[in-house]
């Protein structure tokens, strides 16, 4: 603004005028007048909600140079009506403004108003989807290669374990057995029972028909020992021991227990992954044999009732069509899900910011990563089993 306006004890209306229409180089010519104060606004505010409105694609020369006092209620009108006119295409020139309503401007438009992002040209929305996916692969690859780096940096604390033994910490490996497999006994066994009877009455429907009830015995022993057993033992344990690592390794790193770990010169890996790792690997086979045993319990029950199949003749029949080889294929998958669902909690436990929502966050990742690995590692196996004859 040209000049100062000297103030006086009663503030001055804010006026907006437009001089004259267009003229003959087709300009716009605005001028404000008056103090822009939160309490002189209203009349000036409703013509230029309505110069808003009007003016399109016209060029605009904007005086303030008569204007008084501003403050920032003034000011954020005038920027919300810059930002409108220069929405309508229109070319804004503002003239006359002093040093003092230039300050006031910046700090006004950097505090209330940020750095608007521009709208998204047509161009740019049709390739927001692919750089969505884009930006979700490149998670991905961080991700796997950090999971790579976590799983090499365990290998080395499980060499210096072989090595040096009296480093394991046997009473912690102990009591996460407890933990991860004795305090599980009661829900693998309710699942497994479930399962067995749930494959006797479907084999049953279909069998009956064809008067071939005996084979009933040879569903449920393959079908429990060599996929079943494994797979739901393994998919529950995800979903109850995984989670659990993840969550309390995620409240450790929020209370920097484990950089007080780390400060006092111990390895976290060693202390707190390792014995995790190593309970799970001991305790999931034996929940697998656990599940045999029940599985093959319920559809036995459930074959006596809705087939008549007496116990003896259950067992018989048993002894024939389940070689150890079947029982020992479904154990052995146990220890590789083991090592998978451990390995994936404790590494997203430890990828827990410090702050609770990513708790819940990493928690969930935990449980979905690792029962698709499970699953895809029991593919895995079929297909070599099935190659190798086995």
């Amino acid at each position: 603004m040209g000049r100062k306006l000297m103030q006086s004890t009663q503030s001055q209306q804010a006026k907006i005028e437009k001089l004259h229409d267009l003229n003959e180089d087709n300009t716009v010519r605005l001028k404000s007048s008056g103090d822009w104060t939160i309490d002189t606004l209203h009349d000036a505010a409703e013509m230029l909600t309505e110069m808003t409105s009007t003016y399109r694609n016209v060029p605009i020369l904007w005086d303030v140079s008569a204007t008084g006092r501003v403050d920032s209620a003034g000011m954020l009108l005038f920027i919300r009506s810059f930002d409108a006119l220069k929405a309508n295409q229109c070319s804004v020139d503002v003239v006359g403004a002093t040093s003092e309503h230039e300050k006031i401007y910046q700090l006004v438009r950097r505090y209330a108003f940020g750095h608007r992002e521009a709208k998204p040209a047509l161009f740019s929305r049709l390739l927001m989807p692919f750089n969505r996916i884009g930006r979700r692969f490149v998670a991905f690859l961080t991700d796997l290669k950090d999971f790579l780096a976590f799983t090499g940096e365990n290998f080395i604390n499980l060499l210096l374990a072989i090595v040096h033994p009296r480093t394991i910490r046997f009473g912690a490996i102990v009591k996460n057995i407890e933990e991860a497999g004795v305090r599980a006994m009661p829900i693998v066994a309710l699942t497994s029972f479930l399962i067995g009877v749930v494959i006797a009455y479907q084999g049953a429907v279909q069998l009956e028909k064809f008067g071939a009830n005996i084979f009933i015995v040879d569903m449920i022993a393959l079908s429990v020992t060599r996929e079943l057993s494994p797979l739901i033992t393994a998919i529950v344990v995800a979903g109850r021991t995984g989670s659990s690592y993840t969550a309390q390794l995620g409240v450790m790193k929020i209370t920097e227990e484990i950089d007080a770990m780390r400060t006092m010169g111990f390895d976290p890996h060693r202390f707190l992954v390792l014995p995790r790792i190593f309970a799970l690997i001991i305790a999931l086979p034996l929940m697998i044999f656990f599940a045999d045993i029940i599985g093959i319990g319920a559809g036995m029950f459930i074959s006596h009732i809705h087939l008549n199949l007496s116990y003896p003749e259950f067992i018989h029949r048993l002894q024939k069509v389940l070689a150890v080889k079947h029982v020992w294929v479904g154990i052995g998958k146990g220890p590789f899900f083991a090592w998978l669902i451990a390995t994936v909690g404790c590494f997203r436990g430890f990828q827990v910011s410090k702050n609770t929502e990513s708790i819940g966050r990493y928690t969930t990742i935990s449980v979905v990563n690792a029962i698709f690995l499970v699953i895809a590692c029991d593919a895995l196996f079929s297909v070599v089993f099935t190659e190798l004859g086995i």
